[in-house]
């Protein structure tokens, strides 16, 4: 499991230096006396994050419950007061693999906004949003751990501020650090003096990390607007912002297609081309909405749509599949960007084609938009099954596919909606009723009767399936 984490998440997200945590593993299981508190829990959340993607962690498994013990306990031992083993790197890079298993795991998922508050506070507490150049002296692999940490920390905060529709938190003005060098983690260790870093087009352990760093000023700059309170998302500059995502998109799937016998794997790519181009989708949302009424819109409807198209068919990874299965925070959240898109666009073309007259004879388009919401409705079913409890997304889907069937709109009854939506709830009640079957009573003083899915967090603050969430005028019902 530790080993797929390093060959799945780590080289997207930099928190550790891979030879330094292969030296410290060995301990945990022949002298687990001699690790302190972090050691312990560095290893275990890299443990737990790695089985995320193994096979027999199932959503009621008794390894994913200790794994989430695992990440209770290490958000108490963050929590602490803040002492020198809490305050430095290492609790840093503690933070950070909280921050992801939380996501991973459901554990509050959608509330890591919050805790990256914190997260970043206490980065440029100790200086990490100063260039190692500034501070005082240290090793070249202290410096590379630095700057790639700071950037995980970055990114991971624009993901959670894009999902909470909340401020980032910081600006470009607010650091200077580098971007790390493009280099190998076995080519560097405590005793290194001089690096030679690669070219950039060159596969390394850091270069997926490089790739998210290319675009990471445009995406920050596109939080700040969706996000701003006195932010105006005039359509110029949507355009020119939208215009680098695409830009990076295709850099990322040049470089993937430069270095496929170099390393880079099929998760590595669809992971980094899902975290930058699911920007785009609320970034034109409020325009492609009124792309019905304004034509010169329509490009923004176009965008919105490809970006949906391309997460519902990346390339073909198992590992991939599973985390879009499972995963809360970031990683459900493209699935409702996605479901929200395709039910407003199967709605449009519907209502077109029967006011034009063509909705029996011209079906290709519509066909394929079905079949894309048929897709999302599998998905949506799978990640029930895999231990989501919110059984509102396929109940939504299923109500606009009767909608979209039907040639006549006046003619879609309550009741013909409310037999889909029917449909819906009993298959999602059958399949949470196996996996209640299956799961194991807690005993009375099982801390994890306490704990609640991170799931459900969304509804508790009003976020739940609705078009209005992302098309505001839209009036298509």
């Amino acid at each position: 499991m530790a080993t797929v984490y390093f060959r799945c998440f780590e080289p997207v997200h930099r928190i550790l230096h891979e030879p330094t945590f292969w030296a410290e593993y060995p301990s945990l299981w022949e002298n687990p006396e001699s690790m302190n508190a972090s050691q312990r829990l560095k290893i275990l959340l890299v443990i737990g994050i790695g089985s995320s993607l193994h096979g027999e962690a199932g959503p009621d498994s008794e390894l994913r419950d200790r794994v989430q013990q695992w990440i209770y306990t290490s958000q108490a031992w963050l929590s602490g007061p803040l002492e020198k083993d809490r305050l430095n790197i290492s609790g840093l890079q503690i933070h950070c693999l909280a921050m992801l298993a939380r996501q991973i795991f459901s554990v509050g998922g959608d509330l890591v906004w919050m805790s990256m508050g914190s997260l970043i506070h206490r980065a440029m507490q100790i200086g990490l949003h100063r260039d190692p150049r500034h501070l005082p002296s240290m090793s070249l692999l202290q410096a590379e751990v630095h700057r790639r940490l700071w950037y995980t920390i970055l990114e991971l905060l624009v993901q959670s501020s894009l999902d909470s529709a909340l401020p980032p938190r910081i600006s470009l003005e607010d650091f200077d650090t580098d971007s790390p060098s493009n280099i190998n983690d076995d080519e560097i260790d405590e005793s290194t003096t001089v690096s030679q870093p690669h070219a950039k087009g060159t596969y390394t352990s850091t270069a997926m990390q490089l790739q998210l760093i290319d675009s990471l000023q445009s995406r920050l700059r596109i939080v700040q607007l969706l996000n701003g309170l006195r932010s105006e998302l005039a359509y110029q500059g949507v355009l020119t912002l939208s215009r680098d995502i695409t830009d990076a998109c295709r850099a990322c799937s040049k470089f993937v297609a430069d270095n496929r016998s170099a390393g880079v794997t099929a998760f590595q790519w669809n992971y980094c081309d899902y975290l930058v181009r699911r920007f785009l989708i609320p970034l034109h949302c409020p325009f492609a909405s009124e792309a019905r009424l304004n034509p010169l819109f329509n490009y923004s409807r176009k965008v919105t749509l490809e970006a949906t198209l391309a997460f519902l068919s990346p390339e073909p990874d198992d590992y991939f599949s599973r985390l879009m299965a499972t995963g809360s925070g970031m990683f459900r959240e493209g699935f409702r960007y996605a479901a929200s898109t395709i039910a407003h666009e199967i709605l449009v073309q519907a209502q077109s084609q029967r006011d034009d007259g063509t909705f029996q004879s011209n079906t290709r388009q519509l066909d394929f938009l079905k079949q894309a919401m048929h897709d999302l409705t599998a998905l949506s079913w799978e990640r029930i099954r895999q231990g989501e409890t919110n059984i509102k997304g396929p109940m939504f889907l299923s109500i606009v596919l009767a909608v979209a069937n039907s040639a006549d709109k006046d003619a879609v009854c309550e009741l013909t909606m409310a037999q889909n939506a029917r449909d819906s709830l009993v298959l999602c009640y059958d399949i949470l009723e196996a996996r209640a079957r299956a799961a194991p009573w807690p005993s009375p003083n099982d801390g994890s009767l306490a704990s609640s899915s991170g799931d459900g967090d969304q509804d508790a603050l009003g976020l739940e399936f609705s078009l209005d969430f992302f098309f505001p005028n839209t009036s298509l019902w």
